[in-house]
């Protein structure tokens, strides 16, 4: 996606996140929400250093639980000046009511209980405490969607080293009361163009976010047949995708 922004005129820049990949930070593979949102804007503080880059003309986009967090990052910085999801994730919605939205918030307590006895856990100096991100096998996939996401981590189609698909246990305590989409009804105002697979799982957190947003400048593409995996790499929904996306970002930037 980076690439094909960039073979559209556009400066595109990718990341690891803290604690994730070549970025630093200790426990590695901490999925702390608030600090992936921090990421972005230290992004945007880089990106404003360039003398190539203009930086009153600066985008966010994200794909899966990286768009929630660019959406988030768009909430609370203005410099943030349009805002792009490919098949977005609000991860606290996602852990807290499951990935097709059918459990209840206040059933997803002993997740953060979970998620404090493995910060006791890791006080004491016992090795750490993790959770899958995605499917690590197979068979742990519970439809043929996420079986997807299985492939997409752990086989040659796209697994890295960087990318180990688990995160620590203790990150619950964050996620679960997390909302990558807090407050957009009054401050997510700036232009926003959002992209969903039409038998996405996820699909919902993308009407989530369009139905909450302030913008009076917002759109869903809806790309169809597409699931939630297949935007991040099966050409055609790609293709389709950076088609919206591009011009989004050239005219709105």
């Amino acid at each position: 996606m980076r690439r094909k922004l960039a073979e559209n005129g556009l400066v595109a820049i990718a990341f690891d996140a803290s604690y994730q990949g070549e970025s630093t930070g200790e426990p590695r593979q901490l999925e702390n929400p608030y600090i992936r949102t921090e990421d972005v804007s230290a992004v945007v503080d880089y990106l404003t250093t360039l003398p190539y880059v203009d930086a009153d003309r600066i985008g966010a986009m994200g794909i899966c639980a990286g768009g929630g967090y660019a959406a988030n990052a768009a909430i609370n910085d203005r410099r943030i000046k349009a805002l792009g999801t490919v098949s977005a994730v609000n991860i606290g919605s996602m852990f807290r009511n499951g990935w097709e939205n059918t459990v209840k918030d206040a059933d997803a307590i002993p997740f953060v209980a979970h998620g404090s006895q493995a910060r006791t856990n890791d006080a004491s100096g016992a090795q750490l405490a993790t959770l899958p991100l995605a499917p690590m096998r197979k068979e742990d996939a519970p439809n043929k969607e996420l079986e997807e996401a299985w492939e997409y981590y752990h086989t040659p189609r796209c697994e890295h080293s960087n990318a180990p698909g688990f995160m620590t246990a203790r990150s619950l305590n964050q996620i679960i009361t997390y909302d990558a989409y807090n407050k957009a009804e009054a401050f997510l105002t700036q232009p926003l163009q959002i992209v969903a697979g039409s038998v996405a799982g996820s699909k919902w957190m993308s009407d989530d976010l369009f139905a909450r947003a302030a913008s009076a400048d917002k759109r869903l593409h809806v790309v169809e047949g597409a699931n939630h995996m297949s935007l991040y790499d099966v050409p055609q929904f790609v293709d389709e995708a950076v088609s919206v996306l591009a011009p989004f970002f050239q005219t709105k930037l």
